[in-house]
């Protein structure tokens, strides 16, 4: 890998990409994406530009773009998204990354709470809200803005004026309480505890509101990967650190979407082969609501509930707690010395 993933891209800490495709995020439809697929909107990076890469339909381009709108056509076009997970849009990406000549001037969206809701055809009639008014767009940028404050959606829509291209879309914001994610696959359920809660869940899972807040380094794959749905689908898909060359050890922060007491670890080192941490362990925190992360990397109160463990390459590793420490905010992920991890899920049941 030459570099971190989206170097020099502007974000939204402490929020989430709701619409990502590795999120679950997923493109419903669009209006018209004559000369590049509107699935690509979600996608991972801020799309690519291949020079004299054509198509038999004009340029390809990294991005959704529609053709050129005539007089005869409606006003303009748009794209609807169903969210990975149902949630509060606080902030917005409108990138138009490469598309310099061919961009729209302006773009707004909207948003509608409609769960499980994975056709066009389940949203006629559903009446959308506007979380961006009409606004304009610059070309080969990230065009941030705040959303209109509103309920948690699990739709939006993408409205361009009047056509033109846009690389990627991000919806920043927050899970929505109570949201859910996947019941533990058969691999997991083998190795849960005898006698374990059958309703546990995966503590830390992003689609369950979990969120990374600190780590010492994501130099090759950001933090919320380590907590995505699913297992990776290559390196790039994991949380990443570079190559250590002085003491120390790296370690990630991560705050559960619940207050639970973890029964299971699993720790993934899927794909990372000759990359991944030698040693883990895992210290939970029960901490009030509210504390900041500065308060939560100082605090004295971790206690160690996963020992000094070997790791494997490309496995996944379902470790015991050393015992029953009661329920847990927080955990806290240190690696030895550095390396690459792809999953973390702390199964329990909600406190």
């Amino acid at each position: 890998m030459s570099g971190p993933p989206d170097a020099g891209a502007a974000g939204f800490t402490g929020l989430v990409d709701l619409a990502a495709a590795a999120f679950g995020g997923r493109v419903l439809g669009a209006s018209d994406d004559f000369f590049a697929e509107a699935g690509n909107l979600i996608q991972p990076g801020r799309g690519v530009f291949v020079d004299g890469k054509f198509t038999d339909r004009g340029k390809w381009m990294d991005g959704w773009e529609s053709r050129r709108r005539r007089a005869a056509s409606p006003d303009h076009d748009w794209c609807v998204i169903a969210l990975g997970t149902p949630g509060q849009a606080a902030a917005f990406d409108v990138d138009t990354n490469h598309f310099v000549g061919n961009h729209p001037p302006f773009a707004s969206i909207d948003g509608l709470l409609a769960p499980g809701v994975t056709t066009l055809a389940g949203l006629d009639g559903r009446a959308w809200t506007e979380l961006l008014p009409q606004s304009p767009l610059r070309p080969g940028a990230q065009n941030l803005f705040v959303a209109e404050a509103q309920g948690p959606v699990s739709h939006v829509r993408l409205n361009i004026f009047p056509d033109g291209g846009v690389a990627r879309l991000r919806v920043f914001g927050r899970v929505a309480p109570g949201a859910m994610a996947a019941p533990p696959d058969a691999e997991t359920l083998r190795h849960l505890p005898v006698g374990a809660s059958p309703d546990l869940v995966d503590l830390a899972a992003l689609s369950n509101g979990g969120l990374a807040l600190a780590c010492s380094d994501a130099f090759f794959g950001p933090m919320n990967n380590l907590i995505l749905p699913g297992r990776a689908l290559d390196m790039g898909g994991g949380w990443e650190t570079r190559r250590r060359r002085g003491p120390g050890h790296d370690w990630i922060l991560v705050r559960l979407g619940a207050r639970g007491a973890p029964a299971l670890i699993e720790v993934d080192t899927a794909h990372f082969k000759g990359n991944h941490p030698d040693r883990c362990t895992l210290d939970a925190l029960d901490a009030p609501a509210g504390a900041r992360p500065t308060e939560l990397i100082a605090h004295g109160g971790w206690t160690p509930i996963l020992a000094e463990t070997r790791l494997g390459p490309d496995a996944r590793h379902f470790l015991r707690p050393l015992a029953d420490g009661g329920p847990a905010t927080h955990v806290r992920l240190s690696i030895f010395p550095d390396g690459g991890v792809s999953r973390l899920r702390v199964w329990g049941p909600r406190a």
